[in-house]
């Protein structure tokens, strides 16, 4: 075995340790998001919408969209971006209708309801960044740097399924 090989081995363990370390951090911050949602909506009384379910009217916005194109954005689980769409158009926060070209397909926007809570969400969200810009919990640059991290794995994981067939 090579000197260089010799440094290389505790440089790999490191790098493990910090990659098992990163993918529980995502799963737990993935976890404690939709707790802050959840606590937030209890706060305003909405107690008929899972923090899910929140979230995905936030990402739809002000897009008229698939639950293919969701799914494919990699916001959303098949079944489960299918069931949450059907009770969300049962509750009336989802407008849905078929597209006129492709019978298949379903195109979904938010109703006047749906867009009320996605408002709830950006204001949320809102709060947080400036509660953080003025409290110096984090600062712009390290958000930032983090962002770009964050975007580099999702861009390394997006590769590895490609290259597995």
């Amino acid at each position: 075995m090579s000197f260089q090989q010799d440094m290389g081995a505790p440089v790999r363990k490191q790098t493990l340790v910090r990659y098992l370390d990163s993918v529980a951090l995502l799963e737990r911050m993935h976890r404690l998001l939709l707790d802050v949602i959840k606590d937030e909506f209890e706060r305003l009384g909405i107690m008929n919408i899972n923090p899910v379910q929140a979230l995905l009217l936030f990402n739809i916005a002000d897009h008229e969209v698939t639950a293919s194109e969701l799914k494919s954005r990699g916001y959303y689980q098949g079944s489960n971006v299918s069931y949450n769409l059907k009770k969300l158009v049962e509750m009336g926060y989802i407008h849905h209708q078929r597209c006129a070209i492709d019978r298949r397909s379903v195109r979904i926007r938010l109703t006047a309801k749906g867009q009320a809570i996605h408002d709830r969400v950006a204001s949320l969200f809102e709060r947080h960044s400036v509660q953080l810009e003025e409290s110096g919990v984090i600062a712009f640059a390290t958000l930032d740097e983090a962002v770009r991290a964050l975007k580099r794995l999702e861009r390394f994981w997006g590769e590895q399924i490609r290259y597995i067939y």
